[in-house]
């Protein structure tokens, strides 16, 4: 097997024909000796006028037998093993489900959210009357965020796990065959759901349960062995716990605190969710107008601002803004596109990292406009590790709970890119003076907008640090910074802002044997595929130890 790089105009689709001619250049042998060929990546490359799609390929010669990728979609009947409580039925959940099952234990998956179908009816009522389910919504229910939040399947993770196999699982179960190859795959939140639904139907025909609208109230130790969760939906009890809960199930971490289990306190990111028009997008990408061959264009920022990065966040070309809130009287904003991501807009989150150490003064709560302030200095935390957790956890909600208290409602704060940058904190007294709120452009968050001043929202180092960002990103992408860009206020939700700890060769809890915290939830993971691969990793330790004792 060889594999080598082929590139071809962006307009033209290439044959298994012309992927051979290649081959056989590459391998430099006749044509017929190549046996097949398969796709490995392809990515585009427009940093010239001249946009080609790359390809890196594996060309198999005679006699060569191309190794066929796994799939966790195995038929078993597991209906009278021993059960695994799974908490959560995000992709972390899904996938240990799915490789319990492959080793024979019984998954019995927990999801305080509603199936598919229901939630979309949560989803469409915070978006049209501002009508918030706190247990079923944009974060919560099956499939976990991602099912509603495009699907994008791009992941690091190489490393800790067979990436091909996630991929490959979910092409058994409907997904489009390209996503295995390409760069920045994304399924799409109009095609998600029914791989969703997909999942489950096989989990049930091979024998493990579902139990949806069962929030799970707590956690319980058996003497000698085993756990018991207690929820709305019941009592359940096996001899493990695989903790999937996603990154914002707070009350989850409040079990863990108040019943003294060790919880860490852990980065995050936190900022607004840029919307520009995606025209602009493509031509600052493409070099001029998108031609109907080339997808709607994507970006990736970074800049370094006073030690501490800038960053883009979950990137939706053509795509939408959704509110992402959870808790009653809170905004949260996130991004999402369905498979043909073709709407008039582009956003992505524009966040800076959180650290214990920027959050050591900053959980006031907001109070008539006023946005959260020092209350003391700012610098090293002089209280335990569960008190920092919690003081993470109780910055992160503050901050949204200002958002809601400005706006009066589910819809955002909102404020244009280049009036942003010239308002607030620091400037001069005669500048202060000056409005710096001009009236927003169309946007496509469904609950609307409210024009604020967002650096009498948010904290003040993260106003400093994305006041001095937004001007550097034009110079990577011409026209970014720009009046036509609007920012809303908040996207908080990029990772957990705590930690579970787990022993790094077993993956239990420290402290809690039998129970396996992972995912985004734990603090382990980012993303739809890396907490697959979380999930899995979770799955195989238990099929490793044995089963316990109920």
């Amino acid at each position: 097997m060889k594999e080598f790089e082929t590139a071809f105009g962006a307009s033209y689709a290439p044959s298994e024909e012309d992927f051979r001619a290649a081959a056989a250049r590459a391998a430099g042998v006749p044509a017929r000796k190549i046996a097949s060929v398969r796709v490995l990546r392809r990515s585009i490359d427009a940093r010239s006028r001249n946009i080609v799609y790359r390809y890196r390929v594996a060309a198999y010669l005679e006699g060569e037998v191309p190794q066929e990728t796994v799939s966790y979609m195995q038929v078993r009947d597991v209906s009278a093993a021993a059960p695994v409580i799974v908490v959560g039925a995000g992709p972390a959940g899904l996938f240990a489900a799915l490789r319990l099952i492959c080793g024979g234990r019984r998954p019995v998956i927990l999801e305080r959210g509603k199936d598919v179908h229901a939630r979309k009816y949560d989803i469409a009522a915070i978006s049209r009357v501002g009508d918030l389910n706190p247990d079923s919504n944009y974060c919560f229910g099956e499939g976990g965020a991602g099912t509603f939040s495009d699907g994008k399947l791009y992941t690091r993770s190489s490393k800790r796990g067979d990436v091909g196999a996630i991929l490959k699982t979910f092409t058994d179960f409907g997904a489009d065959s390209r996503i295995r190859i390409d760069a920045h795959p994304h399924i799409g939140s109009d095609r998600l759901p029914a791989i969703v639904e997909a999942m489950r139907h096989h989990i049930e025909q091979c024998g493990g349960e579902y139990r949806f609208s069962c929030r799970v109230t707590d956690l319980q130790p058996k003497p000698g062995g085993g756990w018991k969760a207690v929820c709305t939906g019941g009592v359940f009890e096996a001899p493990e716990v695989v903790l999937a809960t996603g990154h914002s199930a707070t009350d989850i971490y409040r079990i863990f605190l108040q019943k003294g289990w060790t919880v860490e306190a852990k980065g995050f990111a936190l900022g607004v969710r840029a919307e520009h028009p995606q025209e602009l997008i493509d031509r600052a990408q493409y070099h001029g107008p998108r031609m109907p061959w080339l997808p709607a264009a994507e970006y990736s920022l970074v800049e370094q601002v006073d030690g501490r990065g800038v960053f883009s966040f979950c990137m939706c070309p053509g795509g939408i803004l959704v509110p992402s809130s959870t808790e009653p009287g809170t905004v949260v904003t996130n991004g999402m596109s369905n498979s043909q991501r073709n709407s008039r807009w582009a956003n992505a989150g524009i966040v800076t990292s959180v650290e214990p150490e920027d959050v050591a003064g900053y959980y006031r709560r907001c109070r008539s406009g006023s946005c959260p302030e020092p209350v003391g200095t700012a610098g090293a935390f002089q209280g335990s590790e569960a008190e920092m957790a919690a003081a993470m956890l109780d910055f992160r909600s503050e901050v949204e709970r200002c958002c809601y208290e400005v706006s009066g409602s589910y819809r955002a704060p909102a404020q244009r890119m280049t009036d942003f940058v010239r308002s607030g904190r620091g400037r001069s007294a005669a500048a202060k003076g000056r409005s710096t709120v001009t009236p927003l452009p169309k946007t496509s968050y469904a609950p609307g907008a409210v024009a604020a001043d967002l650096s009498e929202v948010l904290p003040d180092f993260v106003v400093s640090r994305l006041q001095k960002a937004f001007p550097a990103f034009d110079r990577r992408i011409h026209g970014y910074y720009t009046a036509e860009a609007l920012l809303l206020a908040v996207e908080s939700r990029t990772s957990s802002p705590v930690r579970l700890p787990r022993d790094p060769q077993t993956l239990q809890h420290i402290g809690l044997p039998g129970l396996y915290p992972c995912g985004e939830g734990a603090g382990y993971s980012g993303g739809i595929v890396s907490s697959a691969i979380d999930g899995i990793r979770a799955a195989e330790q238990i099929l490793h130890s044995g089963c316990g004792n109920l």
